[in-house]
């Protein structure tokens, strides 16, 4: 009788435990770091602080931002959710090995039938999908057969405990590691991406915004088509076919480096924080209010 309510006892802590991550995890939600940039309430902070983490104030952290980092921890070494990995790509990839001065990244990039998780643009085109210990690949096939039209260069980011396992996808496909050491994490690429030539045209011109394919329309050939609205798009999707695989890559990379992105400020913001501020394309005075709110000392009402 013992055993078993000592193992029903066990049981039900792993479970409260998986709970308090994935409530820790939903912390980091566009969501609501937009609701706290546009109305200053923190209460999503204060309620999870009420449910899980009351007995920790002074002990552990007295500030909304101590509290963030303490959790982002706790996240980095026991729940390794698309948060983590997104974050640690800007920190250990973005700033330390790509640099930002010529560099653009997107979050969620809609390529055909599938949304790369993160891309980024520089001299070349790159997309990463992301696959924690957490994901299913049910869907990586059509993910990267989706990615390779249009990006030269395609990466699969995995923990380290699963990259055997994505090393059997296309040898085209880089493979980046995520592993913890220490209290830090590391992302190594263990397969560098073969740039491909299968980009597609066709797939090209439907990331596009109307203004940018107009852009690289006129950039190739000096003019639009003589045609109205309506026809512009099937029109310019005729001529694009005809600009060489190359020359339509770097047009392409040069429109998508116009759009309106933070990411040359990402560095002079909080580690914890890169990934959401990319997404919500913080200014650096909306971020000065930020950190103004979360440096507040908690108040649990």
């Amino acid at each position: 009788m013992y055993q078993i309510i000592t193992q029903t006892v066990k049981q039900g802590s792993h479970i409260n435990q998986s709970i308090k991550l994935r409530s820790y995890a939903s912390i980091f939600s566009r969501a609501s770091f937009a609701n706290l940039l546009a109305t200053g309430n923190i209460d999503f902070l204060n309620k999870k602080i009420s449910k899980f983490d009351s007995n920790l104030i002074e002990k552990k952290f007295s500030t909304y931002f101590e509290y963030i980092s303490y959790v982002y921890r706790v996240l980095k070494k026991e729940y390794r959710c698309e948060y983590v990995y997104k974050n640690e790509i800007i920190n250990e990839l973005l700033l330390k090995k790509y640099g930002t001065k010529n560099t653009v990244v997107i979050n969620e990039f809609q390529v055909g039938n599938s949304v790369a998780d993160m891309v980024l643009f520089n001299g070349t085109s790159k997309a990463f999908e992301i696959k924690t210990e957490l994901d299913s690949e049910k869907r990586l096939f059509g993910q990267l057969n989706d990615y390779t039209k249009v990006f030269k260069e395609c990466y699969i980011v995995t923990h380290e405990s699963l990259v055997n396992k994505y090393l059997l996808q296309d040898e085209q496909i880089g493979i980046i590691s995520l592993s913890r050491k220490g209290k830090s994490i590391k992302l190594e690429e263990i397969r560098k991406a073969n740039k491909t030539n299968t980009i597609d045209s066709n797939n090209i011109i439907r990331c596009l915004r109307t203004q940018e394919y107009k852009n690289i329309i006129k950039s190739y050939y000096g003019c639009l088509p003589s045609v109205n609205s309506f026809e512009m798009f099937n029109a310019c999707a005729d001529m694009m076919k005809d600009i060489p695989v190359e020359e339509l890559n770097l047009l392409f990379i040069s429109e998508l480096k116009k759009r309106v992105s933070n990411t040359e400020f990402l560095s002079s913001f909080h580690k914890e924080l890169r990934q959401l501020c990319l997404s919500l394309k913080i200014k650096q005075s909306d971020y000065q209010f930020l950190v103004t709110k979360l440096n507040q000392q908690i108040k649990l009402t």
